[in-house]
């Protein structure tokens, strides 16, 4: 099995090494030069002005932005929103939600509920009501909810996509290890029209998120480990560089093989889940590679970042150097998947049903 680029996710990945060239930001004030590169025309259809390109270019694109632990909010709206959406979003509610985003216009999704992590039968309700529905429910650390345009929140009858703004939906800043914008979402009563309601596609949502956020992962550990074996080749104690003493050397590796971990989990999941194989052998293959992936990543990539954090010394704890930036970010995705106990549980359960 050949995980290497494609011609595709090569000029993708080129796309944003040559952006990251060219701008210093790592945070919101690259996001205008993210739209203005196209890139997020990469996911939307041609009919809308994009590239018509699919899971792995977003991959990709996330890898790469990653690998310099860019804080924006490519995640939520192409992996969490414009994905999900292409597979079961009708023309008309695309019609007006695609074109924003080519604009710039972020989307993001509410995974998780208080104590339930990509809850799989979710407790916010969605009540029909004629020609529209009525959301009520609380969504807990949920990504760049105040500056998305419309959110898609996983009901009891499916997925509801609402507008950020709209009568009946609040929003409170949560805290994030990497100081990013996190909230908690309360809709009470919200209407939206009886089309915003998606009844099917939450598993597909779930998985779609869990693949883009493995791709994070890849792109995350990928870059600190290029960062700490630099600083451990070029730092000297003792008159020699660090990479010579022989502890500094077993960690180094350790981060190294977490890494080609992660690569392969990643790539493996993510190759599966962009296959059009609708059998039931392949859908179970897709799931046992996400499980093996989210729990992966839960499980070892905090690990390889505290062992890039300790060899990093003193220089480790200043919020200024940029391995903070893959540090935090480290951490809120191991939260958001509900951390290693939780994903240890469900591959676990697989395992046990089969």
């Amino acid at each position: 099995m050949d995980f290497d680029y494609d011609e595709s996710q090569d000029a993708v990945a080129e796309v944003v090494v040559s952006l990251l060239e060219r701008d210093s930001a790592r945070d919101m004030a690259l996001w205008p030069a993210v739209v203005d590169s196209g890139l997020l025309l990469v996911a939307l259809p041609e009919r809308f002005g994009g590239d018509g390109m699919g899971l792995p270019e977003v991959c990709a694109l996330l890898t790469e932005l990653a690998t310099d632990a860019v804080q924006v909010p490519a995640l939520a709206t192409l992996g969490l929103g414009v994905l999900p959406l292409l597979r079961t979003a009708p023309d008309a509610l695309a019609e007006r939600i695609f074109p924003a985003v080519a604009e710039g216009a972020v989307l993001t999704a509410a995974l998780n509920e208080p104590g339930a992590p990509f809850a799989v039968k979710p407790e916010t309700t969605a009540v029909a009501e004629g020609d529209t529905v009525r959301i009520s429910g609380h969504k807990v650390a949920v990504p760049y909810a105040a500056q998305a345009r419309w959110l898609l929140v996983p009901t009891d009858s499916g997925i509801a996509v609402v507008e950020a703004d709209a009568p009946g939906v609040t929003l409170l800043e949560t805290p994030a290890s990497t100081g990013m914008p996190e909230f908690s979402v309360h809709l009470e009563d919200v209407r939206i029209p009886a089309g915003q309601l998606l009844p099917d596609g939450l598993g597909e949502l779930h998985r779609l998120a869990l693949a883009c956020l493995g791709a994070v992962a890849d792109g995350l550990v990928k870059g600190a480990l290029a960062l700490t074996a630099e600083h451990v080749r070029t730092r000297h104690q003792f008159g020699r560089p660090l990479a010579e003493f022989q502890a500094v050397a077993q960690q180094i590796a350790d981060v190294y093989v977490t890494s080609r971990t992660l690569h392969v989990a990643a790539a493996s999941a993510n190759w599966a889940l962009a296959q059009l194989d609708p059998s039931p052998e392949h859908q179970e293959r897709i799931d046992d590679d996400l499980d093996v992936l989210a729990y992966a990543v839960a499980a070892e990539l905090p690990v390889a970042m505290q062992k890039c954090h300790h060899l990093h010394g003193g220089i480790g704890v200043d919020v200024t150097h940029p391995l903070h930036r893959y540090y935090s970010q480290a951490k809120d995705i191991a939260r958001w998947l509900g951390g290693a106990s939780f994903r240890l549980d469900r591959l676990g359960a697989r395992c046990s049903s089969t």
